[in-house]
């Protein structure tokens, strides 16, 4: 095999490494509640947390840190923005007169965290069980 072929295999390869990384476990920073809402059942009272996930492609396991302590886990979807975010947010659904945690944004990243639903939170809730659905 020639040198050419090594070099460009592994150009190829490094290539493929960082445009995955983003999804491979990242800690994409803090994520600020201005007031309590619900992820997956579990109740995030307001404040700062750390975020970080597990898992390859766009379905991954979130976990929400106070510290060192895992507070709350749920399944989320990674997904591209047209651009970068000015600043971090949460998007919070209001739907059933609760507040549930449907999207995670961080400053400077072109990508969001999607949850489930409330409906879908609600259901797992029930059920035990955990699922990756984001809203339709």
């Amino acid at each position: 095999m020639s040198y050419s072929k090594i070099t460009d295999g592994l150009v190829l390869a490094l290539a493929v490494l960082i445009s995955t990384a983003a999804f491979a476990g990242s800690k994409p920073g803090s994520l600020y509640l201005g007031s309590a809402a619900q992820v997956n059942g579990k109740q995030l009272p307001a404040g700062t947390y750390e975020v970080k996930w597990e898992g390859s492609g766009p379905a991954v396991e979130v976990q929400f840190l106070k510290g060192k302590k895992v507070v709350a886990t749920t399944p989320a979807k990674v997904e591209q923005t047209p651009s970068k975010s000015a600043q971090g947010s949460a998007v919070i659904e209001t739907a059933g007169g609760g507040r549930s945690l449907v999207e995670a944004r961080f400053a400077g990243k072109n990508y969001k965290l999607v949850f489930p639903g409330a409906e879908a939170q609600a259901r797992n809730t029930q059920t035990g069980g955990s699922s990756a659905q984001t809203n339709p």
